[in-house]
């Protein structure tokens, strides 16, 4: 297993965030338009320049990625939970972090470049490495299983 990358993450500190929105996700793959859906509703409403397109994309990756390969295959019968995927949006001064929480504690992991460049799948994360300044994860804390795993976008100043 692969140590969590921390690495280029801002500081965790909410009294640091500009503004935060995040929205629970159920265990769907019609999901991955809400998630597109509320970033385009939470981001006309924040500056963020010219990295609109790259941060949805990055979404909409990172949900797709927690729905494929995060929730067990099979739900648990009766279990009236809280959704299992939930998206999180924080904007500091010049920076925005979207991050998806899941419930699987799996590593992700990118594909090799050399794997089958006409597979259909399994590049989310080489394509989030690709537009966003940074990603990483991290387990969740306090007891709960499962993980956390962000894309770091800069953003240029309004000056």
């Amino acid at each position: 297993m692969l140590k969590p990358l921390r690495q280029g993450l801002p500081p965790l500190d909410p009294s640091a965030v500009s503004e935060a929105a995040s929205c629970a996700l159920p265990a769907r793959y019609d999901a991955v338009r809400e998630a597109r859906r509320f970033t385009r509703s939470t981001l006309e409403h924040w500056d963020v320049g010219d990295r609109f397109d790259d941060i949805a994309l990055v979404v909409s990756e990172l949900v797709t990625n927690a729905l494929r390969h995060a929730l067990p295959a099979e739900p648990q019968a009766g279990s009236a939970q809280a959704p299992p995927v939930r998206l999180h949006l924080l904007r500091w001064t010049g920076r925005l972090v979207c991050a998806v929480r899941d419930p699987s504690d799996e590593t992700p992991v990118p594909r090799e470049t050399e794997d089958d460049f006409s597979a259909e799948s399994g590049r989310g994360l080489l394509l989030v490495e690709s537009f966003a300044d940074g990603w990483g994860w991290h387990p969740v804390a306090g007891g709960v299983s499962g993980k956390l795993v962000w894309a770091l976008f800069r953003l240029k100043s309004a000056d």
